[in-house]
């Protein structure tokens, strides 16, 4: 099993840096972790929506461009699907049986995603009716899937 991180945006700040690496060591037990990365557009302060929308769709064809093919795509969405932790257990390991081995989460920059990228996915999911900056989701999702595979594997972990 193969898990692709795909995201807009670098992660400058040292404590994103060391916990992203902490729990791709982590899920290196059970699985290989891949990053993949595009540069992000500057977003002006009173950008109109159609800006908004041409950013969007930049970042989303940059993004597009380097999400592995041959992968389920999972793309994290406000109007996705909310999982708990056991419920994103039970899908990673369906997709791991029935679709396909490799797994690409894709994570949007501050606008979100473009509708190339969304309507390419394979499943949407949604992680909280809150917003998080993208940055921090990205740690929030590999603890997630490290937690996963604890579940799946009858590990302790997470109770």
């Amino acid at each position: 099993m193969k898990i692709n991180i795909c995201y807009v945006g670098k992660i400058k700040e040292k404590y994103f840096i060391d916990a992203i690496a902490e729990y791709a060591k982590r899920i290196s037990k059970y699985s290989k972790v891949e990053f993949y990365s595009v540069k992000d557009e500057e977003t002006p302060v009173n950008a109109s929506p159609e800006l908004e929308r041409q950013i969007k769709d930049l970042e989303g064809e940059r993004l597009y461009s380097i999400i592995p093919s041959n992968s389920y795509k999972v793309v994290l969405d406000l109007k996705g699907e909310m999982l708990s932790s056991v419920e994103l257990a039970k899908k990673i390991s369906q997709i791991q049986t029935y679709n396909n081995s490799n797994i690409s989460f894709i994570i949007g920059g501050s606008l979100g995603l473009s509708d190339k990228v969304l309507n390419s996915a394979d499943y949407h999911l949604c992680f909280s009716k809150m917003t998080f900056p993208h940055k921090l989701m990205q740690v929030i999702l590999l603890e997630q899937i490290y937690r996963a595979f604890k579940i799946n594997n009858n590990e302790t972990y997470h109770k």
